[in-house]
């Protein structure tokens, strides 16, 4: 079984507790903050780099908003955080035959945080393509 395999799907067992639906998802949450973290560093880099692009809109101004970076952060790690609750609760009520669900759950989490983190890219590069064609014409 692979590293990625073994990070993104639980071993076929169903988890004995709540602890170990915990301990499960908790091994993962460093891996995740550093996923967003990186997918974030390189949506402010992008960002950066196409405010400095003739033409241009900002006029290279482009100064990364703290707070709100530290509000993202807060929020991902918060949200996070209801996985292993949904999980514990899936797994207490329907049993062993829903154990699956927490890691998908994780799987779908995990892809949505790195995609909306980098989301901006698109969008800016999309403004940025529609402010060069307003310039050439």
């Amino acid at each position: 079984m692979s590293t990625v395999t073994k990070f993104f799907f639980r071993a076929p067992y169903v988890p004995k507790s709540t602890w170990a639906v915990l301990q499960w998802w908790e091994s993962r949450r460093l891996v995740y903050n550093l996923a967003v973290g990186t997918a974030g560093l390189l949506t402010l880099t992008a960002l950066s780099f196409l405010d400095a692009l003739p033409p241009l809109l900002g006029g290279g101004r482009f100064r990364p908003p703290f707070l709100f970076i530290v509000a993202y952060g807060l929020l991902a790690n918060l949200f996070f955080s209801a996985g292993p609750v949904v999980d514990a609760l899936i797994c207490r009520r329907w049993g062993p035959d829903f154990a699956s669900l927490g890691p998908a759950i994780f799987r779908y989490g995990f892809a949505f945080a790195v995609g909306l983190t980098l989301l901006p890219i698109p969008m800016v590069l999309l403004a940025w393509g529609f402010r060069l064609l307003r310039w050439l014409l």
